[in-house]
């Protein structure tokens, strides 16, 4: 009697070569997360020119457009993030893309505050569910020894994209007005919803668990290893692993209850440092005697040496779990708080400030692997998507705390000293998760626990 063959898909993923269908995964990923950052930055630089073509005397009346779209984000994380799980990360990817794509054309003909403040909170909620998503996926088609660096090379779209407004602005703003950076920002958005659909692989672990689409696994998995024979009696499986509804209680059970609390206080700490330096460095520079153009190159520094850290980081990552990002938050502390004190002489200041946006934003990018390493197949997106939507706290309140403390007209050198709180907690936090990670998983992700030997085994 012929013996059956059982492929274990976790351990054929870690065991391979990257070929070329990890990189198309990586390049479409990273395409999609450039949506993210093109959004956060185009609305800034509408901004000015849609208060002027209105007439709008009080600039404050202009803020909740301005964070609308964060609120939505703040909802698109739970619920893409549950969609992804319950029907997948593609489906979810290319619905939030076609909601963020819509809403957005749609705010051109947008004539009043409230109605541009109600398109951008449904534009984010589709902005919102690009990144749990493509984090999931990602690091599902990822080997272990290489998972860190992939999710963190993906991620830096977002810095990508967040430099392209400038150059749209400078191009399109002064011809065809505000409406044409919505209009770029609405039509992207569709193009890469039809892209991930001709050519996006589903996660092959997530059909595994929770589908019975056995052909399409089979032909996944010959992407991935070509040479692989494949019958139809061939098995596929995902060992330790199991399919369940997700509730937000799994995020707390089996081990997690700690590590879910800690990652969400780590995020919080971050995303308040962050947005507390990357929404005022320019008024704060400027405000201290530094010449704009200073202040902007500062600004530009300070975006590139977050992209350098995350990809400085992904490597160790790799090797040692968590220590990489205790050691870059503890880093964070000196970098950001120094701000203040390198006014003089430029080299000095540029050096800071890229040291800060180094540590900073490298941190935010080791995070968002994390949170992509602790929480299985099962539930991933979610786990993701809770992570990113916790962390908007942190986002709304640093910009709130820096502009409060800006207006008691506190010294440079003592304003940029508020991030021993956050960053000094962080930093503690992120040792204890540590510790807890590498005895929960011995230093390694939830789904490579107990593998077996084989990815391939007959019965």
């Amino acid at each position: 009697m012929a013996r059956s063959q059982t492929i274990d898909v976790s351990q054929l993923i870690d065991e391979r070569k990257i070929n070329g269908f990890n990189v198309l995964v990586v390049v479409l990923c990273f395409f999609i997360t450039m949506l993210d950052g093109y959004d956060i930055t185009a609305v800034s630089f509408a901004a000015p020119t849609l208060i002027k073509e209105w007439g709008l005397t009080n600039m404050a009346a202009f803020g909740p457009v301005l964070s609308a779209s964060l609120a939505g984000i703040f909802f698109g994380s739970l619920i893409f993030g549950y969609i992804g799980d319950r029907w997948g990360r593609k489906f979810a990817i290319i619905w939030s893309s076609i909601a963020m794509g819509v809403f957005t054309l749609a705010a051109v003909w947008a004539n009043d505050l409230a109605t541009l403040a109600a398109l951008r909170f449904l534009a984010g909620i589709g902005i919102g569910g690009l990144l749990p998503n493509s984090l999931a996926l990602n690091a599902e088609f990822a080997p272990r020894r290489a998972r860190a660096t992939m999710v963190i090379v993906m991620f830096t779209g977002i810095t990508f994209g967040g430099a392209i407004p400038g150059f749209l602005a400078a191009w399109l703003l002064s011809a065809y007005g505000w409406q044409s950076l919505f209009v770029v920002g609405g039509v992207l958005p569709l193009v890469i919803a039809a892209v991930t659909a001709f050519w996006l692989p589903e996660s092959v672990k997530y059909l595994v668990l929770k589908t019975n689409r056995r052909a399409e696994v089979a032909k996944i998995v010959s992407s991935l290893e070509p040479t692989l024979p494949i019958t139809a009696d061939t098995q596929f499986v995902v060992p330790q692993e199991q399919s369940v509804p997700f509730t937000p209680a799994l995020l707390f059970s089996g081990g997690l209850f700690w590590l879910t609390i800690l990652l969400w206080i780590l995020v919080i700490c971050n995303q308040m440092a962050f947005y507390f330096v990357n929404s005022w460095l320019p008024t704060v520079l400027t405000s201290a005697n530094v010449p704009l153009s200073h202040a902007v190159i500062a600004n530009a520094l300070f975006q590139v040496g977050g992209t350098i850290g995350g990809l400085v980081l992904a490597r160790p990552m790799d090797k040692y779990g968590m220590v990489p990002v205790c050691i870059l938050f503890v880093l964070s502390i000196f970098a950001g708080c120094s701000i203040g004190y390198a006014r003089e002489p430029e080299e000095l200041l540029m050096t800071v400030v890229f040291l800060a946006g180094f540590t900073l934003l490298g941190t935010q990018l080791g995070l968002n692997a994390v949170s992509t390493m602790i929480y299985p197949t099962s539930f991933r997106s979610s786990g993701a998507g809770w992570a990113l939507a916790v962390s908007r706290f942190g986002a709304v309140v640093g910009p709130i705390v820096g502009g409060v403390l800006i207006s008691w007209q506190l010294p440079i050198e003592q304003l940029y000293l508020f991030l021993l709180l956050p960053l000094g907690v962080g930093s503690i936090a992120s040792f204890i998760m540590a510790r807890l990670y590498y005895l929960t998983f011995h230093g390694l992700g939830l789904e490579r626990q107990a593998a077996p030997k084989n990815a391939i085994a007959a019965h």
